[in-house]
């Protein structure tokens, strides 16, 4: 969440940076909350004061073995003022909250202005799309012969699923292996292995709750999956109350909560995680969008690398980690370009994002294989992560910064379509042989 306290000084000027990501702020329902606020806590202390003082009055009384029935009773009076203060006051807060948590990050300022994908900056491009002397095919033509079902996966879940066996399938696996293998040989990050079901907690670190409620794959304790439909915290099936898992969208989910209510050492940053796992997206607000093929699932898996710094190594750690996408598709030697997010195209919780889109031949385009961003402290607010630096007194908030590294599937769709070849096989870039035993190409078994 953003800094309340940067709202306090200057509400205003935070309402037109949201506005620059098209989001409009509450401006007055904020500061009605805010004076309500000040009011309550100035009356409080002004009761309290009263109450000492009383206090004082009564231990003075009963110590000359006088009566203190009066201000007694006032301080009885007192307290239930103050009760009442306290509920109101805890009320307010509740709706600050609220408020803190539908709100976006702010943009850097390095961010350039826009209102969608059409305003976002090329950085710069790799490699040229490659020319063929023959009818180019998508991954759903290529895929189908070695062994890539859509129609067996829509048979058993449904539609936006997939289903790989044989070369296809040992294809999407060597491709995990190699990305991961870069990252912790190369780059530095510890693999990991996390839970795919998390609670609602974790994701309200990360941000995705309770904005975002809808996109995720909610599981009823001992009931049958569902898109999650109802607030947090509701009645499950049958009206039991137990409270629901959730399926990661992302392991950036479970791994930055590795921080969660923690406060590390300086000299123990950056560090850097990253995990192989299957993701969950319902896709509600893509209806219509890629129905064909693997570019927008239910399920698929990704590759993910998470890193958390102190606040002034942030941003060339975001540098950095765009490098470690882009040598995954160097080893793959597949074309694509670097694209920097405009403001209104920005994820919730970035403070500034780089996409990094792979040319696929099929789609005659370039389609996003890794978005990187750095969301500042916005996501460690959340989760009161901190760190303490040697010789400073109070703690900092840590900056937490994610990207894809990649997403398999795309990669697997982008291998298929750029290295095809006019028998059907797919040529094996060389850095992928070793994890498919050798081969040159990939054929049909």
């Amino acid at each position: 969440m953003i800094d309340i306290q940067l709202l306090r000084r200057d509400a205003a000027a935070v309402a037109a940076r949201l506005a620059t990501r098209g989001f409009t702020f509450d401006l007055a329902g904020f500061e009605a909350l805010e004076s309500r606020r000040k009011a309550i806590q100035t009356r409080t202390e002004g009761l309290q004061a009263q109450r000492n003082a009383l206090s004082k009055q009564i231990g003075q009384a009963k110590a000359r073995g006088e009566s203190a029935d009066g201000p007694m009773a006032e301080v009885a009076a007192l307290a239930a003022s103050l009760e009442g203060d306290a509920r109101e006051l805890a009320d307010l807060q509740a709706k600050l909250e609220d408020i803190l948590l539908s709100v976006p990050n702010l943009p850097d300022d390095s961010v350039p202005v826009g209102q969608s994908e059409a305003d976002n900056v090329e950085v710069r491009r790799h490699g040229e799309p490659g020319s063929f002397s023959f009818e180019v095919k998508d991954h759903i033509s290529l895929g189908a012969p070695l062994g890539l079902d859509f129609e067996l996966a829509a048979r058993l879940a449904g539609s936006r699923f997939a289903v790989m066996r044989g070369p296809v399938a040992r294809l999407h696996r060597a491709l995990a292996q190699l990305m991961l293998d870069l990252h912790t040989s190369r780059h530095g990050y510890t693999e990991c292995y996390t839970p795919y079901l998390v609670n609602a907690a974790t994701l309200r670190g990360t941000g995705q709750l309770p904005k975002f409620e809808d996109d995720l794959f909610k599981v009823l304790r001992g009931g049958d999956p569902l898109p999650a439909a109802s607030r947090v915290g509701e009645a499950g099936a049958g009206g039991q109350g137990a409270a629901p898992f959730y399926l990661i969208p992302t392991s950036e989910v479970s791994l930055t909560n590795f921080y969660r209510d923690t406060i590390v050492e300086a000299d123990s940053l950056p560090v850097r995680l990253t995990a192989h796992t299957p993701c969950f997206r319902s896709e509600a607000g893509a209806a219509g969008k890629d129905t064909r093929g693997m570019i927008r699932q239910h399920q698929f898996d990704k590759v993910e690398m998470v890193q958390i710094t102190a606040p002034d190594q942030s941003y060339g750690a975001l540098e950095a980690m765009v490098g470690h996408a882009e040598a995954v598709l160097q080893a793959l030697e597949l074309p694509y370009r670097v694209i920097v997010l405009c403001t209104g195209d920005m994820g919730f919780a970035a403070a500034k994002t780089y996409d990094l889109e792979v040319w696929l031949p099929g789609q005659q385009a370039y389609r996003e294989i890794s978005s990187v961003s750095n969301c500042e402290a916005f996501q460690a607010r959340r989760l009161l992560a901190r760190m303490k630096g040697p010789g400073k007194g109070k703690p900092e908030w840590l900056h937490t910064l994610n990207g894809s590294g990649l997403a398999v599937g795309r990669s697997l769709v982008a291998v298929l379509e750029n290295h095809q070849q006019a028998d059907g096989s797919i040529r094996i870039p060389a850095a992928l042989r070793p994890y498919l035993g050798g081969l040159d190409f990939l054929r049909p078994d």
